[in-house]
Formats: C-alpha cells, sequence, structure tokens
C-alpha cells in the first residue's frame, strides 16, 4: 500500500491551493503584442520560405527537413502566455515502446505512463504508430513533452491526460478522442507515491492549478466531459494549432463564479481550427484574460465564445461562420449575469471575419489606447485564417521530410 502520510497529503492536494503558480503578466497586452509581432515576422517571410503559411510556431520548425534530429527545437517556438513552457526541453529523450499493460500504480518501463511521472526533465515519443487505452487518468509530472510527432498515437477509451498542480508541460501532435471517466481508484504520480483518485471529469486535457502549459497540433473530440480544461489557479496557458471536432463542452478557462484565484488566469488561444460537430464553449471564460487569435470556427451550434464572472476577451482576426439555425447567429454569450452588469465586461472584437449572419456582441471598455497599440494584425486578418489553421490538429510527419 502507498505509504499512509503520502496519501493524506495527496487527498489534501485536491482542496488546497496549487502548489505551482505562475505571477500573471502584469499588463497582457504587451503579451497580445508579441503575438502579433510573431504573426507579422510570419507573414513578411511567405515569399522567400516556400513552406511558410504565416504561423508562426509552424515557420519555427516545420520547415526543417531535420526536425526528427532536433525535437527539441519545438520547445522554442510557442507564442502567448504559454511561450515560457519548456516541457522537457532541457533533458533525455523517452521512447515509448509499449502501447498496453497499462498499470496505474505501477507503471511498466517503455509505457507512456512510466514516461510522464518520472521526475527529471523528460521529452517523450513514440517508437511506432499505437493506440493507448488507459486505465485511469494519466497524472503528469513537471517538466515533461509528450511529441507524437513521427507516429499516428490515439489515446483514446479511457480516462485522459491531468495536468494537475505541476508546470511546464507540452502535449503535442496527439489524437485524444473518446474519453471517459475515472478515478476511484489508486495512481502513481510519482516514482515514490501513489494515492486515491477520486472520480475525474473525462477531459482530453485537464489542466488543475498548472502553470507554463503549452497544448499544440493535437486533434481532441467525443470526450465525457471537456477537450481542454483548465481551472483552479491554472495559468501561463497557449492552447494552439489543434483541431476540435464532434463535441459539446469544448473548452472551460476558469472554475467557478465564486473562485477568484482563476483572475490570474491568461490564456492565449490561437490558430485553432473549431470544426464539425462542435456545441458551445470555445472557450467558454471566467475571471480572467484570454486572447482569442486567427482561429478558424466553421461550426457551432448555441454559441462560439462565452464567459462570466468579468473575464476580458480578447477576440482578433478570428473566423466565425454561423451556423444555419437562427438563433444561432450570435458568437457570443454573457452568461450568468444581467446586461445591466455584463455591459461592464471588457470583450472585444478586432478584425473578425463574421460570416452567414454571425455577430458579436462587444462590451466595456472598447479599444482602449493600449489595446489600439497592440492591434496590429494588418488589414485583412480574414486571408491569413485559411492558411495558418489547415494544418490545424495532429500532423503526418516523417522522418527526413519538412512535416
Amino acid at each position: 500500500m502507498a505509504n499512509p502520510s503520502l496519501s493524506l497529503l495527496f487527498l489534501l492536494s485536491l482542496i488546497t491551493p496549487a502548489l505551482i503558480s505562475s505571477s500573471p503578466v502584469q499588463d497582457p497586452e504587451l503579451v497580445v503584442q508579441e503575438v502579433h509581432r510573431a504573426i507579422n515576422a510570419s507573414r513578411r517571410k511567405l515569399g522567400y520560405l516556400s513552406c511558410g503559411t504565416g504561423n508562426p510556431i509552424d515557420d519555427c520548425w516545420r520547415c526543417d527537413p531535420n526536425w526528427e534530429k532536433n525535437r527539441q527545437r519545438l520547445a522554442d517556438c510557442a507564442i502567448g502566455f504559454g511561450k515560457s513552457a519548456i516541457g522537457g526541453r532541457d533533458g533525455k529523450i523517452y521512447v515509448v515502446t509499449d502501447s498496453g499493460n497499462d498499470d496505474p500504480v505501477n507503471p511498466k518501463p517503455g509505457t507512456l505512463r512510466h514516461a510522464v511521472i518520472q521526475e527529471e526533465p523528460l521529452w517523450i515519443i513514440f517508437a511506432r504508430d499505437m493506440t493507448i487505452q488507459l486505465k485511469e487518468e494519466l497524472i503528469m509530472n513537471s517538466f515533461k513533452t509528450i511529441d507524437g510527432r513521427g507516429a499516428s498515437v490515439h489515446i483514446a477509451g479511457g480516462p485522459c491526460i491531468t495536468i494537475q498542480f505541476v508546470t511546464n508541460i507540452i502535449i503535442h501532435g496527439l489524437n485524444i478522442h473518446d474519453c471517459k471517466q475515472g478515478g476511484n481508484a489508486m495512481v502513481r504520480d510519482s516514482p515514490s507515491h501513489f494515492g486515491w483518485r477520486t472520480k475525474s471529469d473525462g477531459d482530453a486535457v485537464s489542466i488543475f492549478g498548472g502553470s507554463h502549459i503549452w497544448v499544440d497540433h493535437n486533434s481532441l473530440s467525443n470526450c465525457n466531459d471537456g477537450l481542454v480544461d483548465a481551472i483552479h489557479g491554472s495559468s501561463a496557458i497557449t492552447i494552439s494549432n489543434n483541431y476540435m471536432t464532434h463535441h459539446d463542452k469544448v473548452m472551460l478557462l476558469g472554475h467557478s463564479d465564486s473562485y477568484t484565484q482563476d483572475k490570474n488566469m491568461q490564456v492565449t488561444i490561437a490558430f485553432n481550427h473549431f470544426g464539425e460537430g462542435l456545441v458551445q464553449r470555445m472557450p467558454r471564460c471566467r475571471h480572467g484574460y484570454f486572447h482569442v487569435v486567427n482561429n478558424d470556427y466553421t461550426h457551432w451550434e448555441m454559441y462560439a465564445i462565452g464567459g462570466s464572472a468579468n473575464p476580458t476577451i480578447n477576440s482578433q482576426g478570428n473566423r466565425f461562420v454561423a451556423p444555419d439555425i437562427k438563433f444561432s447567429k450570435e458568437v457570443t454569450k454573457h452568461e450568468d449575469a444581467p446586461q445591466s452588469e455584463w455591459k461592464n465586461w471588457n470583450w472585444r472584437s478586432e478584425g473578425d471575419l463574421l460570416l452567414n449572419g454571425a455577430f458579436f456582441v462587444a462590451s466595456g471598455a472598447g479599444a482602449s489606447s493600449s489595446y489600439a497599440r497592440a492591434s496590429s494584425l494588418g488589414a485583412r486578418p480574414s486571408s491569413l485564417v485559411g492558411p495558418i489553421t489547415m494544418g490545424a490538429g495532429a500532423l503526418s510527419c516523417k522522418k527526413g521530410a519538412r512535416c
């Protein structure tokens, strides 16, 4: 059995504030400006790089045919609030060779679970195509990268990834789908400790009190709860280049209206494709600051972007294609508050392309002077969305060739 005192500490961690925290950026508009500079720099290079897309993350590494020999270069390519997430950049390569034998308490060497619980930084890759059906949540330790490039890797049919009270995580190039609830079981979270887990929600990626997190180029669909949820004081997060389909409550950012620690949450949502079969929460925000830039919204049934508890939502250069449903044309949803309250929430839209009757209800201060300085997407942001998001989702990368 696990050491009783360690198990008690494990249980207490579920109800205490995050031990791993990230101080919020004091002026988030400066991060917005950095994102815009990166986009514009990539766009200016389009005439010189035949593989360039104008997507600054992809143009940082995808043009290199030798990407497989320098995988950890990817860690230097993030933008936005999660830019400093280095994952396992400074550690060894760990190759996952065993797609089965998932033992939540005593994971076997060569399995994904054994890799992610180690104490040292690791860059985790896969020996071949594989589908991994986890028996319980995959509890990650700090300074880890899961890098699916070069293989078709599916995490499906069981509980999926949990990033709880840890820092510096990169999740890249995975197909995560059909995630189920787990819990009421023992699960190991480090080589020296395992403890009792209560029932999980069944998210594809669950971020709970985590910081410096980058979720990039994954294909996500059809899970029990959210596709990417970040709650309980999580911050310094970038969610980019993902392809999301066939799901109801896509992305929850902020635990509850009463959980004011989420005022420090800062998230960049960039270059994602919100595709067919989606209903709502792309994202649904509380309290913090959320930069939603150059995403392609081609499907929703209820609304695209919503929130409560006075979040700042900065929407720039996105393409919103409203559904043919008469009463679902509004991009936005101000939740759990009367208009007399939400009219003061700072929700801003600039350069967004609104199609098929889509409309964005802005509120609050509008374009402040600092916001105006940050707005440098160019005159035709809609022309960028197609090529920038064309490669969203898990990529089919071959060794010795551009990805």
